[in-house]
C-alpha cells in the first residue's frame, strides 16, 4: 500500500530527527565495527570496478540491512572534506524483487559521474514495484550508510534519471533542512524525469490500453477471464512479455517493416498511434508498463482500487467504420487511490534546494511535458526561483550525453558555491567548455537547446472530469 499523509508526515519527521542527533551529514568518520549477531552485514565489501569505471576507483557493494543492495565508486584521491558525493536515483520501477546486479549496471551507465571526480552511490531500492517515497528513504539509508563508513563529502548532490526523478524530486522535500540548517542534500540534477507525480504522469498509458484493447481486441483475448483494463492484469495471469508482444506484432505488425505489414495493420498502428501521441518505438513499452506495472500499483499499493480513469476523454480516429470514440471502455479513477498515489509521488514543490532538470525533447517513454507540470508546481510552492530547466535535442530515454551530465554537474556545484543560479545559456556554454575533456570520441556532444520550452502537458495527454 502506498503512502498516506499520515505516513509521509512521520517520515518527515524521523529525517528531522535524525538530522538532528547526528548533523546536517550523518555520523562522520568510519564504524568498521562487526554487525551484532543476528544482524545484515552493511559494510561496504571492496569489489572489482566494472568498465568503464576509471580503473584507479575504489569501488564497494554490499546490502544495506533492510532488502536493497548497492554499489558504491570513489575515484582516486577523493577526500570527503573536499568533494562532491552524488546520490543516484535509479529508473523503472522494477516489478520483480531486487537484484543485486542492477545498481553495478546504474554505475557503469553513469560511470560519468566518477570520471568527473565524484564519489557515487547507488540502491536497488528495497522491494520492487512502485513506492516513489519508500524509494527516497531507501536513498537516505544508503547516504548515511556511505558517511558512516567513508566521512561528510563537501557537497552531496541528488541525482535522479527517470521514475528517478520523481524519486529525487520528492526526498528533496521529505529531507528538506529546518531553517537556518544544511540537510542531507545540497543540490538536486533530475534528468529525464518523470515528474510532476504518478497521477498525471501515468495516467495516458489508462488512454493506451483502452484504444489498444478497441483497437486489436487481444489483451485480452475474448476467450480470456475480462477484467477492467485500470487492474493491469489479474494476479493469477500467466501471460508473459513475450507473447503480449506477439499479440502486438500480430496487430500492428510492429517489429516488421512497413512495408511487409498488411493494410490493416498499417491502420491499426496509426489510429493507436494518432490517439494516444506515442511513438511507435515506444508502443511495446508503454503496453507493458500499462500491465505489469499497473498489476503491482493497483493491486499491490493501492487495495485493488484505480487512479486512473478516462472519463470525458475524446479519442480520435475509427475502427472499422465507427468513431473509436464510442468503442473504448470507460472507467471512473477512484477518489482514494488518487489521494493515495499523490500523497506518495506527487511534489509539493516546497524545496529551497538548487534544482537543475535535463530533459531529452523527444524523449518517447517520460514525456517532456511532464517539465511544465514540475515548474507549475514549484511556481504555487514559491520555490521555482530555485529551479533550472534544460532541453536537449535527443530522442533517447534512458540515457543523455556524458558531455552533458559532467557539465550539469559541474553548473550545479558552482550554483551550491557561488549561489549565482546558471541561465540556460550558461548551461550550453558549460557543456562545449568540456567538450575536449569528455567528447573525446566524438559521441557524447552537446545538443542543449537554450531558448526551448516545452507545452503544457494537456497538449500531449487530455485531461480528465476528474479532479486530482
Amino acid at each position: 500500500m502506498l503512502l498516506n499523509k499520515k505516513h509521509l508526515h512521520r517520515i518527515a519527521l524521523l529525517a528531522t530527527l535524525c538530522l538532528a542527533v547526528h548533523g546536517a551529514h550523518g555520523v562522520q568518520g568510519r564504524d568498521d565495527a562487526s554487525p551484532r549477531a543476528g544482524a545484515v552485514d552493511t559494510r561496504p565489501k571492496p569489489a572489482t570496478c566494472p568498465a568503464p569505471v576509471p580503473a584507479d576507483a575504489r569501488c564497494y557493494s554490499g546490502a544495506d540491512g533492510q532488502g536493497a543492495f548497492y554499489w558504491i565508486a570513489i575515484p582516486k584521491d577523493w577526500q570527503p572534506r573536499g568533494k562532491v558525493l552524488v546520490m543516484h536515483a535509479h529508473g523503472g520501477p522494477e516489478t520483480g524483487p531486487p537484484q543485486a546486479g542492477r545498481s553495478e549496471q546504474d554505475l557503469k551507465r553513469w560511470a560519468i559521474t566518477v570520471k568527473a571526480g565524484h564519489a557515487w552511490a547507488g540502491s536497488t531500492y528495497k522491494r520492487g514495484g512502485y513506492g516513489v517515497s519508500f524509494a527516497a528513504e531507501d536513498t537516505e539509508r544508503l547516504r548515511q550508510l556511505f558517511v558512516r563508513h567513508f566521512g561528510a563529502p563537501r557537497i552531496t548532490l541528488l541525482h535522479g534519471q527517470s521514475y528517478g526523478g520523481a524519486v529525487a524530486s520528492k526526498a528533496a522535500e521529505l529531507y528538506a533542512p529546518l531553517p537556518g540548517q544544511r540537510g542531507p542534500y545540497d543540490g538536486v540534477l533530475l534528468t529525464n524525469g518523470v515528474l510532476g507525480g504518478g497521477n498525471s504522469a501515468y495516467e495516458f498509458r489508462l488512454d493506451l490500453r483502452v484504444v489498444y484493447q478497441a483497437v486489436c481486441r487481444n489483451h485480452p483475448l475474448p476467450s480470456e477471464a475480462q477484467y477492467p483494463l485500470w487492474m493491469g492484469l489479474p494476479r493469477d495471469a500467466k501471460l508473459t512479455r513475450s507473447e503480449l508482444a506477439e499479440r502486438v506484432k500480430a496487430c500492428t505488425g510492429i517489429g516488421l517493416p512497413r512495408e511487409q505489414r498488411t493494410a490493416e495493420q498499417n491502420a491499426r498502428l496509426a489510429t493507436i498511434l494518432g490517439a494516444v501521441k506515442i511513438q511507435e518505438r515506444s508502443l511495446q513499452g508503454h503496453l507493458n508498463w500499462a500491465t505489469w506495472l499497473f498489476q503491482d500499483l493497483v493491486q499491490e499499493r493501492l487495495d485493488g482500487r484505480s487512479p486512473f480513469g478516462n472519463i470525458g476523454v475524446h479519442y480520435p480516429g475509427s475502427v472499422n467504420g465507427a468513431p473509436l470514440d464510442a468503442q473504448v471502455a470507460r472507467y471512473a479513477a477512484d477518489p482514494q487511490a488518487i489521494g493515495q498515489l499523490a500523497a506518495d509521488s506527487r511534489p509539493t514543490g516546497r524545496t529551497r534546494l538548487p534544482t537543475l532538470s535535463l530533459h531529452a525533447i523527444d524523449d518517447p517513454t517520460a514525456f517532456v511535458e511532464l517539465e511544465s507540470v514540475y515548474r507549475a508546481q514549484r511556481e504555487a510552492a514559491g520555490s521555482a526561483d530555485q529551479l533550472v530547466q534544460a532541453f536537449s535535442a535527443e530522442r533517447e530515454h534512458s540515457y543523455l550525453s556524458d558531455t552533458e551530465y559532467a557539465a550539469m554537474f559541474a553548473a550545479l556545484i558552482d550554483w551550491v558555491d557561488s549561489g549565482r543560479k546558471p541561465s540556460t545559456a550558461d548551461l550550453a556554454q558549460r557543456c562545449t567548455s568540456l567538450l575536449t575533456h569528455f567528447n573525446a570520441d566524438g559521441q557524447n556532444g552537446c545538443h542543449l537547446r537554450p531558448d526551448w520550452q516545452p507545452a503544457a502537458l494537456e497538449s500531449r495527454v487530455p485531461p480528465r472530469l476528474q479532479a486530482h
